[in-house]
């Protein structure tokens, strides 16, 4: 495995952090100071088929989004499926695991400049297979980023208890990003957690005010993730979602709550709410305003006049199963991705990072 190549590894203080936007971030400011930047995800836990591989979606989208050009399976060596802790629990294969992150490590270095290696969650995940983000760093050799989001108390615990975890195995922390802070607290929060970190013997390398467009799903994800079927719209997909409303209230009432780029959920036997979104979309569309899309709940599809009238107005329409407070909680707790077709999401992605992180200082570390 190379010795001289540079080396940070990406880790987490929980899931959703934005570790996999950081990390998209930073391999577009190293590319400008460094040149040839390898990636791997030594440890994927959401894997897709690509080129007949089990990698990583974060791979995947690190590959297509930054050009990185390096094999898909070495940036994801290990991607964990369904019954992999029971067989390795039973069977117990760590060295085998252990080579092939390293012969993948080593893949990914050759002729690149700076590798950026990103965990998975926080520093304990992957313990149960021996293989905690903890771990792989000390294996890799790499100093470690922690991702938290954004607050005082908590993000301060719980980077103190991941350093703990880290410097247990021998790991350095280089230091903390601190990730999604409400605008509205940033000057408050910007400058106290500097000072408990610091306390704590930890630099911050930056605070990151929280991008509501970064969270924002399109119909294409909501589809995707959640299995509705599309009945009109597919030229509208790519439509982003900034709001989301239950449609449960009488449409003359409903009206003042509809907005730009708002998503409607309501029971599709509700024509009167359907069509109340219709007519608003058609009466707004001179001024820009557009309906991202209308969800009918209970699998009631209603009649084909109605149908085609939402088809008129431009209005992606989903068919959900279920009541509507099943299907409308579940859009709300989709976990947005980011995909290699973002180019909106990544344009921030890259700003928000020159804008708030200190890349010199962070580079001096590597």
């Amino acid at each position: 495995m190379p010795k001289k190549v540079r080396r940070i590894f990406i880790s987490a203080t929980s899931q959703n952090t934005g570790k996999t936007v950081v990390s998209l971030g930073l391999i577009y400011a190293f590319k400008e100071r460094f040149g040839k930047i390898g990636f791997i995800k030594p440890v994927g836990q959401r894997y897709v088929i690509e080129r007949g591989e089990k990698v990583d979606e974060d791979s995947v989208l690190i590959e297509k989004a930054c050009g990185i050009e390096c094999a898909i399976r070495d940036m994801s060596p290990i991607a964990i499926e369904r019954g992999f802790t029971k067989k390795y629990i039973l069977e117990g294969t760590r060295e085998k695991l252990v080579r092939r992150i390293k012969d993948s490590f080593g893949a990914v270095a050759k002729g690149n400049d700076l590798v950026v290696i990103e965990g998975t969650g926080h520093a304990g995940v992957g313990s149960v297979f021996d293989l905690s983000n903890a771990a792989v760093a000390k294996i890799l050799n790499s100093k470690v980023v922690i991702v938290s989001s954004g607050g005082i108390g908590r993000p301060i615990d719980e980077i103190t208890l991941n350093k703990a975890l880290f410097e247990k195995e021998g790991v350095e922390v280089a230091g903390v990003i601190i990730n999604k802070v409400r605008p509205e607290k940033y000057e408050q929060i910007n400058r106290i957690v500097r000072l408990g970190l610091k306390k704590k013997g930890l630099k911050v390398f930056g605070v990151i005010p929280y991008h509501e467009i970064l969270s924002d799903p399109t119909i294409k994800q909501i589809i995707t993730e959640l299995n509705f079927k599309l009945l009109v719209g597919k030229s509208f997909l790519e439509r982003r979602v900034d709001k989301i409303l239950v449609g449960a209230m009488a449409p003359h009432d409903a009206l003042k709550y509809f907005s730009d780029q708002s998503l409607i959920i309501t029971p599709g036997d509700r024509e009167d709410m359907i069509l109340a979104v219709v007519g608003f979309q058609m009466d707004r569309a001179k001024d820009d305003l557009r309906i991202s899309g209308l969800i009918l709940t209970g699998g009631i599809k209603p009649h084909k006049t109605v149908v085609d009238l939402v088809k008129r107005a431009n209005i992606p329409l989903l068919l959900a199963q279920g009541d509507t407070y099943s299907v409308a909680s579940r859009v709300h707790d989709l976990t947005v991705k980011i995909r290699p077709e973002d180019s909106e999401k990544t344009k921030v992605i890259k700003k928000m990072i020159e804008d708030y992180v200190d890349i010199e200082a962070l580079a001096k570390q590597l």
